[in-house]
C-alpha cells in the first residue's frame, strides 16, 4: 500500500492566553488537542463537528498558517511541521502543492483587484510561465468554474455568492496543487448554489486527481463528497471511518446525535432526535476524563474520570468511546 499524501501525527494547537491578575497557572485554549488523520492521494476526507470544536484550525495548521504547539505534519513523507525552516524553494513548492477555498466568498477576494488579477497574482509570485501562457491559463480556468471570459475584467463586488466562490476554487486550482483544504465552502450559499459547487468540486477533483479536506458542520453535504469521515469534539476526534460506516452505523453518542438532527426530504418520515443536554464545555478548561461527559446520554462513572483513546471497532473505524 502506497505512503499517504498527508499524514497528521498527533497534532495540538493551543493558543496562550494572558494570565488573570495575581494568578501564577498559565491558562491555554486547547483547539486542537493530539489529533492524528491521513489523506491519500484523490481522497476526500470530511472533517465535521459543531462550531468550535477545531476542525478550522487543524485546517489552518496543515497549511501552515497557524503553528503547531504539538505533533507533527508529513506531506508525500517530508516533514512540514514548521514550513518556515525550509530552504525558501522549497517552501515555495509545498505552498503551490496545498491550497484552501476559504468559507466566506465575500471577504476572501480582494475587493481592489479584478478577477484576472487575483488568478494571475499567485502564478506570477511562483514564475507560472509567461505573460500570455498565465494569460491562457487563466481562461482555462474561467471556463472550468463556469465562468466566462468577459467576467474576467470584473471585480469581485459584481459577482453573486456562488460565481465568487467558484473564483475562490479557480483561484486554489490556479497553482495545480495536489491538496485542496475546503473550509465549510458551501456554508455561505444557497441550497441550489451548494449543490453546484458540489458537483464542480467532484468533477475537478476526477480530472485533476484532487485529494480533499472538506471541512463541514453539515453531515448532509459531508455525505456526498467524502470517502472517510473524521468527527471532531472539542478539539478530538471521537469517531473516524468510511463514510457509508458512519451514516449506517454510527458508534459514537455525539455522531448518532449529530446524525439524529439531518433533516429528511419527507414529510410522512421521522426521525428519533437525539437531543444532548447542556452547552460545548470550554476549550479553555476541558472536561476530565470523555471531552463529552457533560452532555452524553451513556455516561458512566468511568467517563468522568478514564479519558478513552480512539480505538479500532472494525476494519477502517476508530471510536474514542468506553461503551461503543
Amino acid at each position: 500500500m502506497s505512503e499517504p499524501l498527508l499524514k497528521v501525527e498527533n497534532l495540538k494547537v493551543h493558543f496562550p492566553l494572558d494570565r488573570e491578575f495575581l494568578s501564577l497557572k498559565k491558562r491555554y485554549v486547547y483547539a486542537v488537542d493530539d489529533i492524528s488523520f491521513s489523506v491519500n492521494e484523490g481522497e476526500t476526507l470530511g472533517i465535521v463537528g459543531e462550531s468550535g470544536c477545531g476542525k478550522t484550525t487543524a485546517g489552518l495548521s496543515v497549511l501552515n498558517l497557524v503553528k503547531p504547539t504539538g505533533g507533527q505534519l508529513f506531506f508525500r513523507n517530508q516533514d512540514i511541521t514548521d514550513i518556515s525552516k525550509l530552504p525558501k524553494e522549497e517552501a515555495l513548492k509545498l505552498r503551490k502543492e496545498m491550497q484552501i477555498i476559504f468559507q466566506d466568498p465575500y471577504s476572501s477576494l480582494n475587493p481592489r483587484a479584478s478577477l484576472k488579477t487575483i488568478l494571475d497574482v499567485p502564478m506570477k509570485i511562483h514564475n507560472m510561465g509567461s505573460a500570455k501562457e498565465r494569460s491562457e491559463k487563466i481562461e482555462y480556468l474561467l471556463e472550468k468554474v463556469g465562468l466566462r471570459l468577459e467576467h474576467a475584467s470584473r471585480y469581485p463586488h459584481e459577482f453573486s455568492g456562488g460565481q465568487r466562490q467558484r473564483i475562490g476554487i479557480a483561484r486554489a486550482l490556479s497553482l495545480n496543487p495536489s491538496l485542496i483544504i475546503g473550509d465549510e465552502p458551501v456554508s455561505a450559499l444557497d441550497v441550489s448554489i451548494q449543490a453546484q459547487i458540489i458537483n464542480l468540486l467532484l468533477d475537478l477533483q476526477e480530472e485533476f486527481n484532487l485529494a480533499y479536506i472538506i471541512i463541514a458542520h453539515d453531515l448532509a453535504v459531508v455525505e456526498h463528497v467524502a470517502d472517510r469521515i473524521a468527527v471532531m469534539y472539542l478539539g478530538k476526534i471521537v469517531e473516524q471511518a468510511d463514510y457509508k460506516d458512519i451514516y449506517t452505523s454510527p458508534l459514537h453518542p455525539y455522531t448518532q446525535a449529530l446524525l439524529s438532527a439531518i433533516p429528511i426530504p419527507d414529510p410522512h418520515m421521522k426521525r428519533n432526535r437525539i437531543l444532548l443536554k447542556g452547552d460545548v464545555p470550554s476549550p479553555i478548561d476541558p472536561p476530565k476524563g470523555c471531552s463529552f461527559n457533560t452532555r452524553c446520554p451513556k455516561k458512566k462513572d468511568v467517563c468522568e474520570q478514564v479519558e478513552p483513546v480512539l480505538k479500532k471497532a472494525g476494519d477502517g473505524h476508530y471510536v474514542s468511546c468506553h461503551f461503543a
